[in-house]
């Protein structure tokens, strides 16, 4: 056979092969509370979300960081943010730092395998030098924004740190300020961006699409049709909260239609979840779970999330087993026919989701954080059924139904404590509201516990959480908040 011959018949393989790996769509839902889906709430309209969820798998007992820049940390990594000095607050617009480039990210291990890899959405990993942002870590395209707390509609971030005043644009195409989307709804702006790359999409090659939304983060904003969808919501910021759900909902319903449209719906996989607990001062609502986002309480790490679609086996519709933001690395990339890596905190649960067996992981850490003030639970573990945390949970505490009658202030003053006291403990098995704590009952499983702990401590790298740089000021950059300056 001539060497023609054998490239060409090596690559109709390929190809071939290729082309039966699955679409993935990763999406993920900004501070989305437990309780925030119709699918556990009737008085939340969201279709197109439950549809999905009760068709699919919903995940019972899968975690999440108790804030954004961790918990995408994890996703994009499979590493635990305190390994990866991430482990602190969130990224600030002025800070020279993102995760460390040594660390192959999900899309690049997916572009090894034949994908084409498109993001559109919040990144909030860094970007103070092009190799921090997501066109060099593995993503074809990317449409979105760099930072938090965005204007829905005029794209702009504030400053932190008093080194600038004022907001400054936000919105990239690629590596270009993206200037002319000015009163377009982020939602409707993101998914019709995801409906013109399926439209595009190249049948021939396997798709991934990274889909963080900014709904339903602060600022509280939706177009007021959205909002009338909950007359009965009395609390204002509730009702528009809720109209941001459901955007978020009609967001995802534009996107599965596009799927379905293109013919690649039946060979997709979708991978929906929050990034942390809904905060509950902005009006999100964890019920019955403990507190809610920037705590290490169930309500702020048990995130709302499920799987529907290619190479799963429909046995039941839910899946108990633990599972770790860490995972879904591995777990992507095992559902895609890759490879898990060694040297990474993740595993694959590709297996045992698809199959409906047991999880491979028995314990994960909640947070390691030893800033002084931590803006988000101190520490803690879980191992097997049982919790502990050690020192501030984090704030606020409680259990708390949704706001829809009631005014906002209804959460407790929060009460910061240093170091590794009180300690808690849980059986989550059978306390999931972690309302009967054990630890002095039962003080050989906190020894156990702390134990282990101060195993993993061992391995924490410092928080990388410096001071904002000047050389960040947007100004020097046509108003737009920029890479190239650190």
């Amino acid at each position: 056979m001539g060497v023609r011959k054998f490239l060409a018949l090596f690559l109709f393989f390929l190809s071939e092969s290729s082309a039966q790996r699955p679409n993935i769509v990763f999406i993920v839902a900004d501070d989305l509370g437990w309780n925030d889906v119709g699918f556990r709430n009737p008085d939340m309209k969201t279709p197109n979300i439950d549809k999905l969820a009760t068709e699919g798998i919903i995940f019972e007992n899968a975690y999440v960081q108790p804030l954004c820049s961790p918990s995408r940390t994890a996703f994009m990594s499979g590493m635990y943010p305190f390994h990866a000095g991430m482990q602190h607050r969130t990224v600030f617009p002025q800070q020279a730092v993102c995760v460390p480039l040594n660390y192959t990210f999900l899309p690049q291990e997916l572009k090894n395998l034949g994908y084409a890899t498109h993001m559109i959405g919040k990144w909030h990993l860094g970007f103070c030098k092009w190799e921090c942002t997501p066109t060099y870590r593995g993503f074809d395209t990317y449409f979105g924004f760099y930072n938090a707390h965005e204007d829905y509609f005029n794209h702009t971030a504030s400053s932190y740190g008093g080194l600038t005043s004022g907001t400054y644009l936000d919105y990239r195409d690629n590596k270009l300020p993206a200037r002319n989307y000015s009163g377009e709804y982020s939602a409707f702006t993101f998914a019709q961006r995801a409906v013109d790359i399926i439209n595009r999409h190249d049948v021939s090659q396997p798709l991934f699409m990274y889909l963080p939304y900014q709904n339903v983060h602060a600022p509280i904003e939706v177009p007021k049709k959205y909002e009338d969808m909950y007359p009965n919501v009395i609390n204002e910021g509730r009702r528009k909260f809720s109209g941001m759900v459901s955007a978020l909902d009609e967001a995802v319903g534009n996107v599965t239609q596009a799927l379905k449209d293109r013919g690649l719906f039946e060979n997709t996989l979708i991978l929906f979840t929050a990034d942390n607990g809904g905060p509950i001062e902005w009006y999100a609502n964890n019920w019955p779970l403990r507190g809610g986002k920037h705590t290490i309480w169930e309500g702020g790490t048990r995130g709302t999330s499920f799987m529907y679609g290619a190479g799963l086996k429909k046995t039941r519709t839910t899946y108990d087993g633990m599972i770790h933001a860490v995972d879904w690395k591995h777990t992507l990339v095992s559902a895609a026919g890759g490879t898990q890596e060694t040297t990474i905190d993740g595993m694959s649960h590709w297996d045992s989701i698809s199959n409906g067996l047991p999880s491979k992981r028995t314990e994960f850490i909640y947070n390691i954080d030893d800033f002084e003030v931590p803006d988000e639970g101190h520490a803690g573990i879980r191992v097997g059924d049982y919790k502990l945390i050690l020192g501030f949970p984090g704030g606020p505490d409680g259990w708390h139904r949704p706001m829809n009658r009631t005014q906002d202030d209804i959460y407790e003053e929060t009460v910061y404590t240093t170091g590794d006291e009180p300690v808690h403990l849980f059986n989550i098995r059978e306390d999931p509201t972690e309302h009967n704590d054990l630890a002095q009952q039962m003080p050989d499983m906190v020894a156990y516990l702390r134990a282990r702990f101060e195993d993993y401590k061992k391995t924490m790298v410092p928080a990388n959480f410096p001071n904002p740089d000047p050389a960040s000021d947007p100004r020097k950059f046509g108003n737009a908040w920029s890479p190239g300056w650190c």
